[in-house]
């Protein structure tokens, strides 16, 4: 069906934003909210799926880079001032982008708002501080290796992905990162964090105009600072066989096991290649099967495997967009011994979900709670500048995520039936088994 197109009207119960493009190429989207409070989010398209192999890592590591000082802040200094005024700062990285934000007072955004931006635009990266960093970084891969939840993940991915970037890990792997260097990493930051490549999400409770003021200079001082830095085409990043192809289908089941010493209980996880954001129209009908078949007591999963049958511990499902394709999933947590008919019993509500629609009662439920969730999620100036973020950088258009329920209260039965029989298979999908061992 088609569906309503990214410039419908924003939602009446939001107060629609200004988006303005500068003449530097970055887009400031401000927003005042009547919360004594105001966000300011800086957000890039530049996560590890932009990164060769030969550097895959080095997104994250120059997030945790960027608050080493600028050459104007030492190292702390930003941290120190954002605490002295009872505000707070992170970071954070995907596989599609990386976002930096402040979170502060609406009288002290004129002061802390500027420094944000010239840490994230001009950062100092510094041999020494690269070289004093590089051992964090290697621990952090070391705890992630170490944690079952997230070695299940990047196990996971790697089944699912042959060639797109999703299939490695947002760290990195050990034998990269240390062979990074400082130099990568400078020419890495120039080549990708340039305003035209940014978007700067200012929410809060002050006047639109002066949002969009205080963005705006703080980044010609971070620009003036960085001096002559210059992106370089020797940058290695990653490259499709064909850019913004997805991978087929499988075509037949593929099967991954292991036996993972520090588990108690098996873990279970069956998945499908699904359209991501390239293709959002695709994705909504899969994000309403995920909560029929695995997202709350009620949803069919829960109910059959845990509730009644008593299979597993735990399971769930989810629809996880990314922004070149998706994986529709289906995790368990249940005895090994039940390994075998769980599987079995899943591929058969897949199987059932693509030869019937789902019920009236069920999809009703479904759009009831992505309303009601959208209202939630979005009552705080930090819940609105990252969904305001979020989808300017991925899609380009902030109603694509601000219409979301409108998208969604838009399906039938039929819609959702033809996503699964579209996309979904009871017969071939990837399959990991992780068993605990002694």
């Amino acid at each position: 069906m088609a569906l309503l197109p990214a410039t419908v009207d924003l939602p009446s119960r939001l107060v629609s934003p200004t988006i303005r493009r500068l003449p530097n190429g970055l887009t400031v989207i401000a927003e005042q909210m009547p919360l004594e409070v105001v966000n300011l989010s800086l957000w890039l398209r530049v996560g590890s799926a932009v990164e060769s192999d030969a550097i895959n890592g080095m997104a994250h590591f120059l997030e945790h880079m960027i608050f080493k000082g600028t050459q104007q802040l030492q190292c702390g200094e930003f941290e120190r001032r954002v605490e002295d005024r009872g505000a707070f700062t992170n970071a954070a990285t995907s596989q599609d982008y990386t976002k930096y934000y402040v979170t502060t007072a609406p009288q002290d955004f004129a002061a802390l708002a500027p420094l944000q931006i010239q840490m994230v635009m001009a950062p100092r990266l510094s041999d020494d501080d690269f070289e004093r960093e590089r051992p964090v970084i290697l621990e952090e891969i070391r705890r992630a290796d170490d944690n079952p939840r997230r070695r299940t993940h990047a196990r996971t991915m790697a089944l699912v992905f042959d060639q797109l970037p999703y299939r490695r890990p947002v760290l990195g792997p050990t034998t990269v990162v240390e062979r990074l260097t400082a130099q990568q990493m400078r020419e890495f930051h120039a080549t990708w964090y340039q305003p035209q490549n940014m978007t700067a999400v200012a929410v809060g409770n002050l006047p639109v105009e002066t949002l969009i003021a205080t963005v705006a200079e703080g980044f010609d001082q971070a620009m003036a600072q960085r001096g002559a830095a210059a992106a370089t085409d020797s940058i290695e990043r990653f490259k499709p066989l064909v850019p913004g192809d997805a991978e087929p289908p499988f075509e037949t089941s593929r099967r991954l096991e292991h036996t993972d010493s520090a588990l108690t209980q098996a873990r279970l996880v069956l998945t499908w290649r699904v359209p991501g954001v390239a293709n959002l129209e695709d994705t909504y009908g899969l994000d309403i099967l995920a909560s029929v078949l695995g997202r709350g007591l009620t949803s069919r999963l829960v109910r059959d495997l845990r509730e009644d049958r008593k299979l597993v511990t735990s399971i769930g499902c989810s629809n996880m967009t990314l922004a070149q394709q998706g994986v529709f999933m289906v995790s368990a947590q249940l005895p090994a011994e039940n390994l075998a008919s769980v599987e079995q019993a899943i591929a058969e509500h897949i199987h059932t979900v693509t030869q019937q629609p789902v019920s009236q009662a069920e999809l009703r439920r479904v759009q009831t709670q992505v309303a009601n969730r959208f209202i939630f999620a979005n009552e705080t100036p930090s819940d609105r500048a990252g969904l305001y973020g979020y989808y300017h950088t991925l899609t380009g258009h902030i109603a694509d995520g601000l219409n979301y329920p409108v998208y969604i209260q838009q399906l039938g039965t039929e819609d959702v039936l033809e996503a699964a029989q579209r996309h979904l298979s009871g017969d071939v999908y990837g399959v990991l088994a992780l068993r605990p061992g002694l």
